[in-house]
Protein backbone atom coordinates (compact mmCIF):
# COMPACT_ATOMS: atom_id res chain seq x y z
CA UNK A 1 0.00 0.00 0.00
CA UNK A 2 2.63 2.41 0.85
CA UNK A 3 4.16 2.20 -3.10
CA UNK A 4 0.71 3.13 -3.94
CA UNK A 5 0.55 6.17 -1.75
CA UNK A 6 3.70 7.02 -2.75
CA UNK A 7 2.26 7.08 -6.93
CA UNK A 8 -0.45 9.24 -5.71
CA UNK A 9 -0.26 13.71 -6.12
CA UNK A 10 -1.08 15.06 -3.00
CA UNK A 11 -2.30 18.06 -1.93
CA UNK A 12 -1.00 19.65 1.19
CA UNK A 13 -2.71 22.29 3.30
CA UNK A 14 -0.76 24.53 5.72
CA UNK A 15 -1.65 26.70 7.92
CA UNK A 16 1.23 27.99 9.72
CA UNK A 17 -0.78 30.04 12.52
CA UNK A 18 -1.76 26.90 14.05
CA UNK A 19 -0.48 25.36 17.29
CA UNK A 20 0.23 29.23 18.11
CA UNK A 21 2.45 28.98 14.84
CA UNK A 22 4.30 25.95 15.68
CA UNK A 23 2.92 24.99 12.05
CA UNK A 24 4.91 27.40 10.68
CA UNK A 25 8.08 26.32 12.87
CA UNK A 26 8.00 22.96 12.00
CA UNK A 27 6.61 22.86 8.25
CA UNK A 28 10.42 22.26 7.51
CA UNK A 29 10.56 19.47 9.18
CA UNK A 30 7.12 18.12 7.95
CA UNK A 31 8.10 18.45 4.51
CA UNK A 32 11.68 16.71 4.38
CA UNK A 33 9.85 13.65 6.32
CA UNK A 34 6.84 13.80 3.16
CA UNK A 35 10.16 14.49 0.80
CA UNK A 36 12.19 11.55 2.09
CA UNK A 37 9.45 9.36 1.89
CA UNK A 38 8.84 10.18 -1.61
CA UNK A 39 6.12 11.19 -1.84
CA UNK A 40 4.73 13.93 -4.98
CA UNK A 41 3.04 16.82 -3.17
CA UNK A 42 2.28 20.24 -3.75
CA UNK A 43 2.12 22.44 -0.61
CA UNK A 44 -0.20 25.72 -0.41
CA UNK A 45 -0.71 27.88 2.60
CA UNK A 46 -4.00 29.71 4.29
CA UNK A 47 -3.66 32.83 4.95
CA UNK A 48 -6.40 33.83 6.78
CA UNK A 49 -9.28 32.10 8.71
CA UNK A 50 -11.57 30.42 6.36
CA UNK A 51 -8.82 30.59 3.24
CA UNK A 52 -8.34 26.77 3.26
CA UNK A 53 -12.06 25.98 1.32
CA UNK A 54 -11.38 28.16 -1.00
CA UNK A 55 -7.88 27.22 -1.48
CA UNK A 56 -9.30 23.04 -1.55
CA UNK A 57 -12.35 23.68 -3.68
CA UNK A 58 -9.78 25.23 -6.57
CA UNK A 59 -6.93 22.71 -6.28
CA UNK A 60 -10.03 19.73 -6.41
CA UNK A 61 -12.02 21.19 -9.45
CA UNK A 62 -9.33 22.92 -11.38
CA UNK A 63 -6.38 20.36 -11.04
CA UNK A 64 -7.93 17.35 -10.16
CA UNK A 65 -6.12 16.24 -6.78
CA UNK A 66 -8.52 13.83 -4.92
CA UNK A 67 -5.56 13.36 -2.30
CA UNK A 68 -5.00 15.51 0.20
CA UNK A 69 -3.13 16.06 3.27
CA UNK A 70 -4.46 19.04 6.19
CA UNK A 71 -1.09 20.13 7.97
CA UNK A 72 -2.57 22.15 11.24
CA UNK A 73 -5.46 21.84 13.84
CA UNK A 74 -8.55 20.28 14.73
CA UNK A 75 -9.56 24.09 12.82
CA UNK A 76 -7.63 23.61 9.57
CA UNK A 77 -9.43 19.89 9.16
CA UNK A 78 -12.54 21.45 9.69
CA UNK A 79 -11.74 24.17 7.05
CA UNK A 80 -10.64 21.54 4.41
CA UNK A 81 -13.88 19.53 5.02
CA UNK A 82 -15.40 22.64 3.96
CA UNK A 83 -13.67 22.51 0.68
CA UNK A 84 -14.15 19.82 -0.10
CA UNK A 85 -17.95 19.97 0.26
CA UNK A 86 -18.09 22.84 -1.36
CA UNK A 87 -17.02 21.18 -4.44
CA UNK A 88 -19.43 19.93 -7.06
CA UNK A 89 -16.64 17.83 -9.43
CA UNK A 90 -16.29 14.78 -7.54
CA UNK A 91 -18.37 12.70 -4.62
CA UNK A 92 -16.82 13.72 -0.89
CA UNK A 93 -16.21 10.04 -0.45
CA UNK A 94 -13.95 9.66 -4.06
CA UNK A 95 -11.44 12.30 -1.96
CA UNK A 96 -8.99 10.90 0.82
CA UNK A 97 -8.32 12.91 3.48
CA UNK A 98 -5.03 12.54 6.06
CA UNK A 99 -4.17 14.63 8.70
CA UNK A 100 -1.15 15.98 10.36
CA UNK A 101 -1.65 17.56 13.61
CA UNK A 102 -0.26 20.95 14.74
CA UNK A 103 -2.83 22.44 16.71
CA UNK A 104 -3.68 22.73 20.34
CA UNK A 105 -6.34 20.99 20.81
CA UNK A 106 -6.06 18.06 18.34
CA UNK A 107 -9.19 16.17 19.82
CA UNK A 108 -10.20 14.25 16.19
CA UNK A 109 -7.55 12.58 15.75
CA UNK A 110 -7.61 11.90 19.60
CA UNK A 111 -10.53 10.01 18.49
CA UNK A 112 -8.42 7.49 16.03
CA UNK A 113 -5.28 7.31 18.51
CA UNK A 114 -3.19 9.19 15.90
CA UNK A 115 0.35 9.43 16.95
CA UNK A 116 1.78 12.09 18.52
CA UNK A 117 5.28 12.40 15.68
CA UNK A 118 5.21 13.44 12.65
CA UNK A 119 7.35 10.81 11.14
CA UNK A 120 4.51 8.49 12.61
CA UNK A 121 1.80 10.08 11.43
CA UNK A 122 3.19 10.28 7.87
CA UNK A 123 3.68 6.46 8.17
CA UNK A 124 -0.02 6.22 9.09
CA UNK A 125 -1.00 8.35 5.64
CA UNK A 126 1.24 5.90 3.62
CA UNK A 127 -0.42 3.31 5.41
CA UNK A 128 -3.58 3.98 3.36
CA UNK A 129 -5.80 2.75 5.46
CA UNK A 130 -8.93 4.63 4.87
CA UNK A 131 -12.21 4.74 6.77
CA UNK A 132 -16.09 6.56 6.11
CA UNK A 133 -16.70 8.79 8.64
CA UNK A 134 -19.90 10.37 9.24
CA UNK A 135 -20.36 14.10 8.81
CA UNK A 136 -22.42 16.98 10.17
CA UNK A 137 -24.05 19.65 8.72
CA UNK A 138 -25.31 22.72 10.79
CA UNK A 139 -27.93 25.57 9.49
CA UNK A 140 -27.28 28.44 11.90
CA UNK A 141 -28.15 32.80 11.67
CA UNK A 142 -24.61 35.43 11.85
CA UNK A 143 -26.17 38.57 12.70
CA UNK A 144 -29.82 38.15 10.44
CA UNK A 145 -28.11 36.14 7.38
CA UNK A 146 -28.74 32.55 7.34
CA UNK A 147 -25.33 30.09 7.03
CA UNK A 148 -24.49 26.68 7.19
CA UNK A 149 -21.13 24.37 8.23
CA UNK A 150 -19.79 21.07 8.03
CA UNK A 151 -18.27 19.53 10.69
CA UNK A 152 -16.57 16.47 11.47
CA UNK A 153 -15.95 16.50 15.24
CA UNK A 154 -17.73 18.36 17.73
CA UNK A 155 -20.12 21.45 17.66
CA UNK A 156 -20.34 22.85 21.00
CA UNK A 157 -23.36 25.43 22.02
CA UNK A 158 -24.12 27.39 24.91
CA UNK A 159 -21.51 27.79 27.74
CA UNK A 160 -18.97 25.56 25.19
CA UNK A 161 -19.13 28.38 22.56
CA UNK A 162 -18.22 31.26 25.21
CA UNK A 163 -15.19 29.70 26.61
CA UNK A 164 -13.81 28.05 22.86
CA UNK A 165 -14.38 31.79 21.86
CA UNK A 166 -12.25 32.95 24.79
CA UNK A 167 -10.07 30.51 24.25
CA UNK A 168 -9.54 31.46 20.54
CA UNK A 169 -9.31 35.13 21.20
CA UNK A 170 -6.17 34.45 23.77
CA UNK A 171 -4.36 31.99 20.99
CA UNK A 172 -4.88 34.81 18.62
CA UNK A 173 -3.03 37.03 20.93
CA UNK A 174 -0.40 34.24 21.41
CA UNK A 175 -1.05 32.94 24.71
CA UNK A 176 -1.44 29.25 23.25
CA UNK A 177 -3.74 26.84 23.79
CA UNK A 178 -5.24 23.46 24.62
CA UNK A 179 -6.59 21.92 27.34
CA UNK A 180 -4.99 24.39 30.10
CA UNK A 181 -6.30 27.80 28.49
CA UNK A 182 -9.80 25.88 27.78
CA UNK A 183 -9.79 25.27 31.45
CA UNK A 184 -8.97 28.50 32.54
CA UNK A 185 -11.26 30.15 30.52
CA UNK A 186 -14.12 27.67 31.21
CA UNK A 187 -13.87 28.82 34.98
CA UNK A 188 -13.33 32.74 34.18
CA UNK A 189 -16.20 32.92 31.65
CA UNK A 190 -18.57 31.34 34.84
CA UNK A 191 -18.80 34.75 35.56
CA UNK A 192 -20.17 36.36 32.58
CA UNK A 193 -22.49 33.64 31.17
CA UNK A 194 -26.42 33.19 31.92
CA UNK A 195 -28.04 30.09 31.54
CA UNK A 196 -30.12 29.89 27.94
CA UNK A 197 -33.81 28.22 27.73
CA UNK A 198 -33.69 25.62 24.74
CA UNK A 199 -36.41 23.62 23.09
CA UNK A 200 -34.77 20.95 21.61
CA UNK A 201 -36.31 18.68 19.14
CA UNK A 202 -35.30 15.68 17.10
CA UNK A 203 -36.61 13.41 14.24
CA UNK A 204 -39.17 11.43 16.97
CA UNK A 205 -40.30 15.37 18.63
CA UNK A 206 -39.29 17.12 21.42
CA UNK A 207 -36.83 15.78 23.88
CA UNK A 208 -35.98 18.63 26.32
CA UNK A 209 -37.45 22.15 27.34
CA UNK A 210 -35.75 24.04 29.65
CA UNK A 211 -32.71 26.20 30.84
CA UNK A 212 -29.04 24.79 29.39
CA UNK A 213 -25.71 25.92 30.51
CA UNK A 214 -23.86 24.08 27.78
CA UNK A 215 -24.91 21.58 25.22
CA UNK A 216 -22.42 19.54 22.70
CA UNK A 217 -23.69 17.59 19.24
CA UNK A 218 -21.53 15.91 17.65
CA UNK A 219 -19.62 12.32 15.99
CA UNK A 220 -16.43 11.84 17.85
CA UNK A 221 -15.95 12.21 21.62
CA UNK A 222 -13.75 15.27 22.60
CA UNK A 223 -13.28 18.61 22.40
CA UNK A 224 -11.71 21.50 24.34
CA UNK A 225 -8.08 19.70 24.59
CA UNK A 226 -9.39 16.08 25.41
CA UNK A 227 -12.53 16.15 27.14
CA UNK A 228 -15.03 13.98 26.88
CA UNK A 229 -18.01 15.88 25.93
CA UNK A 230 -19.77 12.80 24.10
CA UNK A 231 -18.22 9.34 25.47
CA UNK A 232 -20.64 7.17 23.82
CA UNK A 233 -20.08 8.47 20.46
CA UNK A 234 -19.62 6.27 17.26
CA UNK A 235 -18.47 7.96 14.01
CA UNK A 236 -19.88 6.11 11.47
CA UNK A 237 -23.21 4.96 13.18
CA UNK A 238 -25.53 7.72 10.89
CA UNK A 239 -26.33 9.20 14.01
CA UNK A 240 -25.37 12.11 16.77
CA UNK A 241 -24.62 12.04 19.89
CA UNK A 242 -26.31 14.86 22.16
CA UNK A 243 -25.03 16.04 25.85
CA UNK A 244 -27.00 18.57 27.94
CA UNK A 245 -26.02 20.17 30.86
CA UNK A 246 -29.03 21.70 32.47
CA UNK A 247 -29.38 24.99 34.87
CA UNK A 248 -26.14 24.14 37.46
CA UNK A 249 -23.99 26.67 39.74
CA UNK A 250 -20.32 27.23 39.29
CA UNK A 251 -19.53 25.42 42.22
CA UNK A 252 -20.44 22.73 40.48
CA UNK A 253 -19.29 23.29 37.26
CA UNK A 254 -15.28 23.75 38.97
CA UNK A 255 -15.99 21.04 41.77
CA UNK A 256 -16.66 18.75 37.95
CA UNK A 257 -14.24 19.86 35.59
CA UNK A 258 -12.13 15.98 36.22
CA UNK A 259 -15.19 14.46 35.28
CA UNK A 260 -15.16 16.14 31.92
CA UNK A 261 -12.10 14.65 30.77
CA UNK A 262 -13.60 11.08 31.58
CA UNK A 263 -17.07 11.43 30.33
CA UNK A 264 -18.16 10.96 33.96
CA UNK A 265 -19.90 14.02 34.08
CA UNK A 266 -22.98 12.46 32.37
CA UNK A 267 -23.75 10.60 35.33
CA UNK A 268 -25.02 13.78 37.05
CA UNK A 269 -28.61 14.42 37.51
CA UNK A 270 -28.79 17.69 35.42
CA UNK A 271 -26.61 15.92 32.67
CA UNK A 272 -28.96 15.00 29.55
CA UNK A 273 -27.99 12.88 26.74
CA UNK A 274 -30.16 11.80 23.42
CA UNK A 275 -29.08 10.44 19.33
CA UNK A 276 -30.56 11.53 16.63
CA UNK A 277 -30.47 12.16 12.77
CA UNK A 278 -31.78 15.68 13.05
CA UNK A 279 -31.85 17.81 15.93
CA UNK A 280 -33.53 21.26 15.78
CA UNK A 281 -32.75 23.92 18.62
CA UNK A 282 -34.34 27.06 19.42
CA UNK A 283 -33.82 29.70 22.30
CA UNK A 284 -36.75 31.71 23.61
CA UNK A 285 -36.96 34.98 22.36
CA UNK A 286 -33.62 37.70 23.67
CA UNK A 287 -31.53 34.55 24.46
CA UNK A 288 -29.67 33.78 21.40
CA UNK A 289 -27.45 30.11 21.72
CA UNK A 290 -24.02 30.59 20.19
CA UNK A 291 -22.25 28.03 18.17
CA UNK A 292 -18.56 26.62 17.38
CA UNK A 293 -18.07 23.81 15.55
CA UNK A 294 -14.57 21.95 15.74
CA UNK A 295 -12.94 24.83 18.00
CA UNK A 296 -14.41 27.47 15.62
CA UNK A 297 -16.67 30.31 16.72
CA UNK A 298 -19.43 30.47 14.05
CA UNK A 299 -23.18 32.23 14.69
CA UNK A 300 -26.43 31.77 16.71
CA UNK A 301 -29.82 29.72 16.80
CA UNK A 302 -32.07 28.64 15.61
CA UNK A 303 -30.29 26.10 14.84
CA UNK A 304 -30.95 22.68 12.36
CA UNK A 305 -27.90 19.69 12.64
CA UNK A 306 -28.37 16.94 10.07
CA UNK A 307 -25.79 14.01 9.87
CA UNK A 308 -24.40 12.84 6.74
CA UNK A 309 -23.81 8.81 6.53
CA UNK A 310 -20.18 7.86 6.11
CA UNK A 311 -19.60 11.12 4.17
CA UNK A 312 -15.67 11.32 4.81
CA UNK A 313 -12.79 9.49 3.65
CA UNK A 314 -10.34 9.72 6.13
CA UNK A 315 -6.85 8.17 7.04
CA UNK A 316 -6.50 6.69 10.29
CA UNK A 317 -4.68 4.01 11.84
CA UNK A 318 -4.17 0.53 11.36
Amino acid sequence: MKEEQRDKKWLVVVNPHAGSKKAEKDWPGIRKILTENNISFHAVFTEYINHAPALVKKFITEEDYTNIIAVGGDGTFNEVVNGIFSQTKYLSTQITLGLITVGTGNDWGRMYNLPEKYEEQIAVILSGKTFLQDVGKVHYKYDSQKNYRYFVNIAGMGYDALVVKKTNLMKEKGAGGGALSYVLNLIAGLFQYQNTYLIIENETGKVFEGKVFSMSIGICKYNGGGMMQLPDAIPDDGLFDVTVIGKTTKFRVIRNIKNLFDGSFTKLPEVSQYRGKKFTITSKPHSALYLETDGESLGHSPLVFEILHKAVRIIVPE
